[in-house]
Order: structure tokens, then C-alpha cells, then sequence
């Protein structure tokens, strides 16, 4: 059962996250996480982020090993563009778009084993009421 991440509403463009997203897919979380560190974009930070909610999602809520986890899927879609004018010359105004991004991790991995609870037996059940 594959976990999921996603940033929405990042002011960065798409264009831009795509590329460092390409750096890292299909591979394992340690090693995307290593190759993010040092990556010199801003977009890094990020898609960082994310892939580290999405691992963080897989062990507390889902019981994954951490050591397995592995990158199936990761996605770049835009968001919603802010619509901006700039001036121009002889007092026209010329619009520009602030773009943001949508990012959607997926990852998956092997499901650490049930833990048992030990419950009690009837004997000691008795005791404990009396």
C-alpha cells in the first residue's frame, strides 16, 4: 500500500521543481534525500520537504521500515498563477504570471511485522479483581 505527500500552493514554478524532481525519481528516500542536501537550487528545499512528510507518513502512520522506502512517484503540476502587470514603456503595463506548484510524493516500501500484546490469562485476571 503505496503512502502519499503533497505540497500544494509552492511559489515556485513548475518548470523549475520539475527538474530537481527528475534528479531524484525512483530512487530510495535515503539517497534522494542525500542527492536534495546538496543540490544548489531552491526548488531542493522543497521537494525535500516533502519526500521527508512522506517518509514521516509511512513510519508513524502506516508502520513501514524506514530503511526499505522507495520513491515510485513524484510529480510536478501547477498551481495557481498570480497575475501581475509590470510597467513598460510610454506608460503601457504588461502582464506576468507568479507561478506556484503542486507536489505529489508517493513511496513505498515493506510493512514492519505486527507486535502481539501479550493478554492476560484468566488466572491472573482474577487476582488482579480481588
Amino acid at each position: 500500500m503505496p503512502v502519499k505527500a503533497v505540497a500544494k500552493g509552492v511559489r515556485i514554478s513548475p518548470r523549475k521543481v520539475g527538474v530537481v524532481a527528475s534528479l531524484v525519481r525512483g530512487r530510495s528516500v535515503d539517497e534522494a534525500l542525500t542527492i536534495l542536501s546538496y543540490t544548489p537550487r531552491r526548488s531542493a528545499i522543497a521537494v525535500k520537504k516533502v519526500i521527508e512528510s512522506a517518509r514521516a507518513n509511512a513510519t508513524h502512520n502506516h508502520g513501514f521500515k524506514t530503511e526499505g522506502l522507495r520513491l515510485i512517484e513524484i510529480t510536478v503540476t501547477p498551481g495557481p498563477s498570480l497575475k501581475r502587470y509590470r510597467p513598460a514603456a510610454h506608460g503601457r503595463a504588461l502582464p506576468y504570471k507568479k507561478r506556484s506548484s503542486h507536489i505529489r510524493v508517493v513511496i513505498d516500501g515493506q510493512k514492519r511485522p505486527a507486535v502481539k500484546t501479550k493478554q492476560p490469562s484468566s488466572e491472573t485476571a482474577k487476582k488482579e479483581t480481588k
